[in-house]
């Protein structure tokens, strides 16, 4: 496969997904074996938010519907108002 087969496939982007799961799985067992779990309690949100717009972007590089785009820029949006909802609250406490 050519680099740009890589990136026309969309094997780019599910490395990316692929990556994204790795880090939220890693800050979980790093912050349970540390004992700092609150420390990443926050970053659950904006790893929601990121895996949902990489999965837009996939549908996208992969020429599929504009319903599963949708879906992805939707759960991405939804993730970020979540994330900013425990942030703003957090802040109050």
């Amino acid at each position: 496969m050519t680099v740009a087969g890589f990136f026309e496939s969309g094997a780019a982007v599910d490395l990316v997904l692929a990556m994204v799961i790795a880090e939220g799985l890693l800050l979980a067992v790093a912050g349970r074996a540390g004992g700092r779990l609150a420390a990443f309690r926050g970053l659950g949100w904006s790893l929601v938010s990121a895996g949902c717009l990489v999965l837009a972007l996939r549908a996208c590089i992969a020429g599929g519907p504009w319903t599963w785009m949708a879906a992805g820029l939707s759960g991405s949006f939804a993730a970020h108002l979540m994330d900013l909802r425990q942030r703003w609250l957090a802040s109050r406490a």
